[in-house]
């Protein structure tokens, strides 16, 4: 950040990955279900680090109308949540998958035309089988997927089932390949 920058209040914007890798998520999903027997469960969130700025918070506040307006065509019902952890979750309901996939891309590209896609954390995306959540998460500032399934015990992972869907969906959804970076979201409001 230079001088005027932060006399001035300017953002540097981070380099970011190509948005069309959220995108992904709409033709994986067919094999989710056609191949693997996951159903998508009509829900998805997104999860961001809220700012106390003016400017901030108008930008969530016109993507949510802009959702909430868009809502009439689509049929999708946004919610708003905020964790223990203070960040902010926009939820987002529908029976077309594709629309929830829009639904995302719309919050995370407001955001990041307003200099602030560096406060988003990721996309979620719920899933489930044989009654289980399976979530698949997108890491916004990797540009990449991964699967997180909760195991059985409190704050446990099904390492396993994580790793198989890895290997079955490595051809539809960009991946993250590093292991280490498949952070757990607990308490996930979807």
């Amino acid at each position: 950040m230079g001088f005027l920058d932060a006399l001035l209040g300017g953002r540097r914007k981070l380099k970011t990955p190509a948005p069309d890798r959220l995108f992904a998520m709409t033709t994986a999903q067919v094999t989710m279900e056609t191949s693997l027997a996951l159903k998508h469960r009509n829900v998805a969130g997104i999860v961001f680090q809220p700012l106390a700025t003016a400017d901030f918070k108008q930008i969530v506040a016109d993507a949510e109308e802009l959702l909430r307006g868009a809502a009439e065509d689509t049929g999708t019902t946004v919610e708003t949540a905020d964790d223990e952890f203070g960040y902010r979750w926009i939820v987002l309901r529908d029976d077309d998958f594709e629309d929830l996939v829009v639904s995302v891309n719309v919050v995370s590209s407001q955001l990041e035309a307003g200099g602030y896609g560096d406060r988003l954390l990721a996309a979620v995306f719920a899933f489930q089988e044989d009654g289980r959540p399976i979530y698949f998460i997108y890491n916004f500032k990797r540009g990449a997927y991964y699967p997180f399934v909760p195991g059985p015990g409190e704050r446990e992972r099904n390492n396993e089932r994580e790793l198989q869907l890895k290997a079955q969906l490595e051809r539809d959804l960009p991946m993250e390949q590093e292991l280490e970076r498949w952070y757990p979201l607990w308490e996930i409001p979807l």
